[in-house]
């Protein structure tokens, strides 16, 4: 299997470059994801936080009694979503910052939902940006996973680890696994999937839900 990290570093050099055609790029591919992630938080609760914002395409997406808060570790991905909520006066944002995945700076039980559309694969410790999303969220609250998330199998897996090294160029990961996300539900045992939507193209993405549960 080949195996290649992410570091915030390249992150912010390919999301650097990324940032002025990341909206012609990715809008349409992920809008059935995006719209998905946006229903499921709503549904959730009205606090949401949205961990890799971007430029913001998720945004719109999210009803009008929500109240969303939005981080992205690139500052040139936030200044483009801070130009799409004043663009299209976007009300039920209410925040837009700088940070880092892996230390929020929100204080515990914040948050009915938090969402991360199409970023776990690209993060450096994904369990540790997970475990820094479930001491934000409050009791019962769920967080909303969206990504190109494989299961290692047949010919679709090996196409996966073909491409890798290629992907990793744009930022991009193909060979993150579903099970890497529920093995870390299971080892915390607060947790639990509470289903998985196969979206757009043909369920080639694929959003999850991890609910907090308030008997653990």
């Amino acid at each position: 299997m080949a195996v290649i990290r992410n570091s915030a570093e390249h992150q912010q050099k390919v999301y650097e470059r990324w940032a002025p055609v990341y909206d012609r790029v990715y809008r349409g591919l992920l809008r059935d994801g995006h719209r998905t992630v946006a229903k499921l938080a709503a549904e959730a609760g009205r606090d949401i936080l949205e961990v890799g914002v971007g430029t913001g395409l998720v945004l719109p997406y999210y009803e009008k009694h929500c109240r969303v808060t939005g981080i992205d570790l690139s500052e040139h991905m936030i200044a483009k979503a801070r130009e799409k909520v004043a663009r299209h006066r976007l009300g039920h944002v209410e925040s837009l910052h700088v940070m880092d995945a892996h230390n929020l700076d929100f204080a515990g039980h914040s948050f009915d939902a938090v969402c991360l559309p199409f970023v776990i694969t690209l993060i450096p410790d994904p369990e540790r940006a997970l475990d820094e999303c479930a001491r934000v969220l409050r009791p019962g609250g769920e967080i909303i996973v969206a990504s190109k998330l494989g299961d290692g199998r047949g010919l679709q897996g090996a196409i996966e680890e073909a491409v890798a090294p290629l992907v990793h160029r744009v930022g991009w990961s193909s060979s993150f696994r579903i099970s890497r996300i529920v093995e870390w539900a299971e080892r915390r045992g607060d947790f639990e999937v509470a289903g998985i939507r196969r979206v757009f193209p043909n369920g080639f993405f694929k959003v999850m839900r991890l609910k907090h549960r308030l008997s653990a």
